[in-house]
């Protein structure tokens, strides 16, 4: 009753939290004095359940430390001109017709380097809205396409935060996983593609694609040169090259280009690396502000508070009785839609990634004894199925900051055909094996 109790306030909490507008921070930080308080009442010393919130945070310290690469790297990728590069070039190749298609494809490859969709949505994500915009395609369509492709690297680039997270829990290495996630989603990304090619059939009427030039040409030296730090990233991750090694590699190239290529000094180079970059154009300055270790520090707090519950769950017990219900779940499906049916309902509850991702792991690790499966299941189910909730951040700040409204969630196909293809795919293997 205590443990229904607690995990009912803490659901409260979250949703005052968005009702309110408050910071999740709040909401997160309540939650741990709750879970510490029902460690009390299960009497176990607070000395230990310090202990425990500790242990949990060890778990992913390392990601910890590559936030502050990741902060840097899409800094500089902006000072660079290694954005706008990719940008230019792709919109030399923009058919109206298939504009859509090609959102979703440049989010994809720019997630893909970034690592993040909240960065891609921020960078690529903004321009390609403002081309749509332009062509007057619907925003829920654009919306979707964006939505889709930022979380196609968010789920498996080797320097997403999301991806370092699932193998750090599972103890596993990422360029595996990675592998296994590429197999488990070239179905889904192909269906993705064809739905965006005919949906933008009837999006537009009598558009003109416009002249990116005028937005990039006059602030940056743009070359082949400028896209050598995101070359790197790909190169190094060919061969497997550690994610934060790759990532200083490629921030140390951003640096180069930018001191004798973009002519910058060396004050704003590191003052941009720290804060972010900052164009004092007000047009370039809304598709290309942002990055910067700065930018980060929300983002590792909330993995820091989110982490201090893993040890706290698991040395409390609190999550025993909902481990049982998707062990049960498990058997009568398959593993993986025992991992589905937990992501589907913690995400309800759950207003950011990180959170439910820690959570699902924790209530699934006693059914799927793999860990290597355990980590594609939940690449393939929490990763996405996050996006799909309105209330989400994983979705919301995305549309928020492309300017989408919230039915472009309905659009973003890879995040439904993922787990359904999967879903589907497992039960086929599970109807074979009885």
């Amino acid at each position: 009753m205590a443990a229904i109790l607690t995990l009912s306030l803490f659901i409260l909490v979250l949703v005052l939290s968005l009702t309110l507008n408050f910071s999740i921070l709040w909401a997160l930080a309540c939650g741990w004095a709750l879970f510490f308080a029902y460690g009390l009442h299960k009497k176990i010393p607070p000395r230990k359940l310090f202990s425990l919130s500790l242990e949990g945070v060890s778990r992913i310290r390392t990601i910890l430390f590559t936030f502050i690469y990741i902060g840097m790297l899409t800094a500089v990728w902006r000072m660079a001109g290694t954005v706008p590069y990719i940008a230019l070039q792709a919109a030399r190749f923009f058919t109206p017709l298939a504009f859509v298609l090609v959102t979703f494809l440049l989010c994809s490859v720019v997630s893909t380097l970034f690592g993040s969709a909240f960065a891609s949505a921020a960078t690529v994500g903004v321009i390609c809205m403002s081309v749509g915009s332009a062509m007057r395609i619907n925003p829920a369509y654009m919306g979707g396409a964006i939505l889709s492709g930022v979380f196609v690297g968010d789920r498996c680039s080797p320097i997403s935060t999301s991806a370092l997270l699932v193998a750090t829990l599972t103890d596993t290495d990422i360029y595996s996983n990675i592998k296994r996630m590429l197999k488990s989603s070239w179905m889904p990304f192909l269906i993705t593609c064809s739905l965006y090619y005919f949906l933008g059939l009837g999006a537009l009427d009598n558009a003109a694609t416009p002249d990116l030039d005028a937005s990039f040409v006059p602030h940056f030296v743009l070359g082949p040169v400028t896209i050598l730090p995101a070359a790197a990233i790909i190169i190094l991750a060919f061969f497997r090259v550690r994610a934060r090694f790759a990532m200083a590699i490629s921030v140390l190239i951003g640096v180069l280009i930018c001191l004798f290529v973009q002519r910058e000094s060396p004050g704003m180079i590191a003052r941009t690396l720290i804060v972010g970059y900052r164009a004092d154009d007000p047009a370039l300055a809304a598709m290309l502000n942002g990055g910067g270790v700065v930018s980060m520090v929300r983002t590792a707090v909330i993995v820091l508070l989110s982490a201090t519950y893993s040890g706290l769950f698991e040395g409390t017990g609190l999550l025993d009785g909902a481990k049982k219900i998707v062990a049960k779940w498990s058997k009568k499906t398959t593993p993986f839609g025992g991992v589905t049916a937990a992501s589907v309902f913690t995400s309800l509850i759950c207003f950011n990634q990180t959170l439910l991702v820690m959570l699902v792991h924790q209530l699934s690790h006693d059914s799927v004894k793999n860990e290597s499966d355990l980590a594609l299941y939940l690449e393939d189910s929490a990763i996405l199925i996050a996006a799909m909730i309105p209330w989400s951040i994983a979705s919301s700040v995305p549309l928020e900051t492309v300017g989408a409204p919230t039915a472009a969630i309905g659009f973003a196909f890879y995040l439904f055909l993922v787990p359904a293809w999967n879903l589907a795919a497992d039960w086929r293997k599970h109807r074979k094996r009885v």
